[in-house]
C-alpha cells in the first residue's frame, strides 16, 4: 500500500498536465466518455473491490467536496461511503500519534521498587502480600501483582516461606556434619544371609564398613556404635547428625551411644528410601561394582571383600559430587590392612569391652 498510493498520485499529477492544453469541449467529451464507460462497468459488475490505497486516493481526493455535489458525481461507491473512508483515514492516525512507544503500563518508580526490596530484604517472613500492605499504609499505590514482579525479577521468593529452610537445603548446609547408615543384606555361594552394616559421611563420601553377620543382634550393632565414635573421636571429626531408617535392628542402646556424643538421630520417613538417597546410592554402587560380580564364600571371604572395596572407594574411585576427586588420598606409606585391623581390634575390645568372636583373628 505505501508503494501504490504515491503510484496512483503521481499517475494522476501526470493526468492534469495533460488536461491542460485541452479545451473545455474537448474535456467535456471525455468527461462524458467515462461516465458512460462507468456507467456500463457498474451494470456488468455488482460489487466492485477496492484496496486500501484506492480507498485513500478517493477519501483525500473528494473529502473536500460538499455532498451534494457528491451526489451529482457518478462513483462506483456512495458518497456516505467516501466520507467514511476519510473518518477512518483520520481515525487511525490519530490512534497511532496517541499509541505510546512502549505498550503495557509504565515502570514503576526507582525508589518504590528499592523501598519493596528492602521490605522484602529485612523482613524475610513477609510475603508479597504483607508488602503491599505496608506500601498501602504508607500511602503509595501500587498493585499485589507489581510487587509480586518485582520480586520475582530479582530473585526473591513472593510467597511468605523465604525463611523456612527445606528439607535439601538443610542437607546441603549441614552436609559436613552428617552421618548417614544403612542395613543391606548378601547372599554367599551356600546361600546363607549376610548383613552388612555401612556409614557414610555425607560431605566427602567417605564409606566406613563397620562390620558383616550372619544374625545382626542389638549387642552387635551398639558395638559398632562405639566403634565408629571411637574412629570419629581418632580422627578429629565432628558429627552432629546420624541419618538412618526405622529398622528394628537400631535399639535404644545405638541411638544412646551417639546422643552420648551430642549426635542426633535423624529418622527417616516410613518406606521413604530419598530421605537417604546418599546411602542408597552407595549400596547400589556397591552391589553392582562388587556383589554383584563376587561369588562370596563366607563371612570372611564377605569382610575381606569389603575392605578392599572400602579401600578402593575413599583412595581412588572418582566421585563426580565431589569434583571428581576421592574422599581420601593414599598415604605414603600405607598400613597394611591385617595390621590396621589387628591394632584397631585389639585397642576396642581393651577400652570398650567389644564382643569377642569379632576379634578371634587378632589374639
Amino acid at each position: 500500500m505505501l508503494l501504490r498510493l504515491p503510484y496512483l498520485m503521481l499517475t494522476s499529477v501526470f493526468t492534469f498536465i495533460r488536461l491542460l492544453p485541452m479545451s473545455d469541449i474537448d474535456k467535456n467529451i471525455e468527461i462524458l466518455t467515462l461516465r458512460h464507460q462507468l456507467a456500463i462497468l457498474q451494470r456488468q459488475i455488482d460489487k466492485p473491490r477496492l484496496t486500501r490505497s484506492d480507498r485513500a486516493f478517493l477519501a483525500a481526493l473528494l473529502h473536500r467536496l460538499p455532498k451534494p455535489q457528491l451526489r451529482q458525481l457518478h462513483l462506483i461507491v456512495s458518497p456516505d461511503t467516501v466520507l467514511r473512508w476519510h473518518r477512518d483515514l483520520l481515525r487511525r492516525r490519530h490512534a497511532k500519534v496517541s499509541r505510546p512507544k512502549r505498550p503495557g503500563r509504565p515502570p514503576t518508580i526507582r525508589s518504590i521498587q528499592a523501598l519493596i526490596l528492602r521490605l522484602a530484604r529485612e523482613n524475610p517472613n513477609w510475603g508479597y502480600r504483607r508488602i503491599h500492605g505496608e506500601l498501602a499504609a504508607l500511602e503509595i499505590k501500587v498493585a499485589p501483582s507489581t510487587v509480586w514482579e518485582i520480586l520475582q525479577a530479582h530473585g526473591i521468593e513472593p510467597a511468605p516461606q523465604r525463611d523456612h529452610q527445606t528439607r535439601a537445603g538443610f542437607l546441603r548446609s549441614q552436609a559436613h556434619a552428617i552421618l548417614a547408615a544403612d542395613f543391606f543384606e548378601t547372599r554367599t555361594l551356600t546361600g546363607a544371609r549376610l548383613y552388612v552394616f555401612a556409614i557414610i559421611e555425607r560431605a566427602t563420601r567417605r564409606i566406613h564398613i563397620m562390620g558383616t553377620t550372619a544374625h545382626p543382634t542389638a549387642a552387635w550393632t551398639t558395638q559398632l556404635a562405639r566403634n565408629l565414635v571411637m574412629d570419629l573421636q581418632d580422627a578429629g571429626v565432628t558429627m552432629k547428625y546420624l541419618i538412618r531408617d526405622r529398622d528394628s535392628r537400631y535399639t535404644r542402646a545405638f541411638d544412646n551411644v551417639f546422643e552420648d556424643e551430642g549426635i542426633a538421630i535423624v529418622k527417616t520417613g516410613i518406606r521413604v528410601p530419598r530421605m537417604n538417597a546418599i546411602m542408597e546410592r552407595w549400596v547400589r554402587s556397591c552391589r553392582a561394582e562388587l556383589l554383584d560380580r563376587t561369588l562370596i564364600l563366607n563371612q570372611a571371604h564377605l569382610l575381606h571383600a569389603l575392605r578392599e572395596y572400602e579401600t578402593f572407594y575413599n583412595e581412588h574411585r572418582p566421585h563426580r559430587a565431589l569434583h571428581a576427586a576421592a574422599p581420601l588420598r593414599s598415604l605414603p606409606e600405607p598400613i597394611t590392612e591385617p595390621d590396621r585391623l589387628n591394632h584397631l581390634d585389639i585397642r576396642r575390645r581393651d577400652r570398650l569391652g567389644g564382643i569377642l568372636h569379632e576379634y578371634q583373628h587378632a589374639a
